[in-house]
């Protein structure tokens, strides 16, 4: 290349070589901030089903969460963080990591189990409760951790189902 001034002339045979780099660099990294984007729909917990208490000595619950991904794209569920509240009681935290592929447009169950503690809840009430066959109401709030195309957002969680335990 070169450049010309009235009565000076100077030569740069490597400018252009080196104003590639610096234009290739951009070019790359605005691809990856403008394709680096949030899907336009949230993931939704649609229901929580096959709800199943073991009320043994330690008593588990366990569920499949039914969930479903609107997006055109598939994603990745890294993490569960959710905790779950019997009659407006804390009794139990999930705290699952997982490396769940999620469909795109479509429904998909996690398998969820955990122990719920009766310290919580009042021994006696629950275990009256047990004997009786009563309902009673489980909320679940928290947050899903997702990635999509390697850029992680948390999802939201709030849902409410009223269960029967009976021994």
């Amino acid at each position: 290349m070169e450049i010309e001034m009235t009565g000076l002339r100077i030569q740069i045979p490597h400018l252009r070589r080196a104003l590639r780099i610096p234009s290739f660099l951009l070019a790359v990294s605005f691809i990856l901030v403008t394709s680096c984007e949030r899907p336009e729909e949230a993931v939704v917990l649609r229901q929580i089903r096959d709800v199943v208490v073991d009320a043994t000595t330690d008593p588990i619950l366990r569920a499949n969460a039914i969930f479903y991904n609107p997006n055109n794209q598939r994603g990745r569920l890294k993490k569960i963080n959710i905790e779950i509240f019997v009659d407006g009681k804390k009794s139990a935290t999930i705290n699952q990591q997982l490396k769940t592929i999620i469909p795109a447009k479509e429904e998909f169950s996690i398998p969820l189990e955990v122990k719920i503690s009766l310290k919580e809840l009042g021994f006696m009430d629950t275990l009256l409760g047990v004997l009786g066959g009563k309902r009673f109401e489980i909320r679940y709030e928290g947050f899903l951790k997702l990635t999509y195309h390697g850029v992680p957002f948390n999802v939201p969680v709030k849902y409410k189902d009223e269960i029967r335990i009976r021994l």
